[in-house]
């Protein structure tokens, strides 16, 4: 049986949001399309896909936002032309960054840019890991939150410090806002309060969202243009967006208003997980509505109680697991969604009871 056929038979479910078949998808997409008299863009031109990036436009602070189909392209697009602006072609990027981890070199092979990994992968950034950087630097980019370390984000005086340290050495500050929804909750502030001092900012249309993919990334007009032009020469020039759009704005607002309710049932969790201290948890205290628990197991034993858990109780407590750097342990990674603020707080106690049980055996 394959994990999906597993999840499916699952009435307890702790992380995510609730998977929709691609029937559900579409039919509520074609709802939503008949009720709001939705036309197909035309490469990016119309009514619903301009407005909507007006929309997250103005949410982040900005005074242009452009879809692009790919995150991966937005990212490394936006960055290399902030170092052809500066004439820099060196990008500092945390250990962890996505870029790093799961790009596949793309800015090296490609000739986008060059990288320099800076700070402790296990941290934050502090502003003196900037500081200690001698050379020139064109663009520093930034993830709020830090998935890789649990959900992390920076402290609020160290990422002020951070602004102020690149508008002083005149380097474009971009931030990977891939789940930056997800971070209001934990900072007490407003997505463009958070944004403000950046020069550009991604976000994801389909994580914490939950559409079927795509980007938007916001920053001054001219920027964005530039880069929307330098996405279609990268074969992002799809003649319809509609149905990435539609995905997203038919739920968009929906899911923003629910991150603050994610965030107390995440708060919560953590409260349930003091009763199991053989399953630790990165960060110490939640800062987003997602976090990693470190396991006394290796990873295949992980995954092997895991679908015990399913089969037997019809509980699914985490997707995918991940080696630790101690032997015979694993961390997984849980995202506080819809899945959860179903689950009665009974039903969190005991998935929990019943995991803890089963790492203990």
């Amino acid at each position: 049986m394959t994990d999906q056929e597993l999840l499916a038979r699952c009435h307890t479910v702790f992380t995510s949001h609730r998977a929709r078949r691609p029937a559900e998808m579409f039919a509520a997409m074609g709802e939503w399309c008949e009720a709001n008299g939705i036309e197909h863009d035309v490469y990016g031109a119309g009514d619903l896909i301009e407005s909507f990036e007006r929309k997250v436009a103005a949410l982040l602070g900005f005074e242009a936002a452009v879809f692009c189909v790919s995150g991966t392209m937005t990212q490394v697009t936006a960055l290399r032309l902030a170092c052809q602006d500066r004439g820099r072609p060196l990008v500092a990027l945390h250990p962890t960054s996505h870029i790093i981890v799961h790009e596949r070199s793309n800015y090296q092979l490609l000739g986008h840019f060059n990288a320099l990994q800076v700070g402790d992968r296990h941290r934050t950034w502090t502003v003196c890991d900037l500081q200690s950087v001698p050379d020139r630097l064109g663009a520093v980019a930034l993830e709020i939150p830090m998935r890789e370390i649990g959900g992390q984000i920076t402290p609020w005086y160290e990422l002020e410090a951070i602004k102020a340290h690149c508008r002083e050495r005149g380097t474009h500050l971009h931030m990977d806002g891939a789940r930056l929804w997800e971070a209001q909750a934990g900072y007490g502030k407003t997505a463009a309060q958070i944004a403000a001092g950046f020069d550009s900012v991604y976000v994801s249309l389909y994580k914490g969202i939950g559409g079927l993919g795509g980007a938007m990334l916001a920053g001054s007009r001219e920027f964005v243009a530039r880069a929307s032009e330098w996405m279609k020469r990268q074969g992002g020039n799809v003649i319809h967006r509609s149905p990435y759009v539609v995905a997203a704005a038919m739920q968009f607002d929906e899911r923003l208003a629910a991150m603050p309710a994610y965030f107390e049932r995440t708060q919560f969790l953590y409260e349930a997980l003091r009763a199991h201290p053989e399953i630790r948890v990165n960060p110490a205290e939640p800062q987003a509505n997602m976090l990693h628990l470190h396991l006394p197991v290796s990873r295949d034993r992980a995954l092997a109680i895991r679908n015990q858990l399913a089969e037997e109780h019809g509980i699914w407590i985490f997707n995918r697991a991940s080696h630790a750097a101690l032997p015979d342990s694993s961390y997984v990674e849980l995202y506080i969604g819809d899945n959860m603020l179903g689950l009665s707080n009974q039903q969190v106690r005991d998935g929990l009871a019943l995991f803890a049980k089963a790492l203990a055996a």
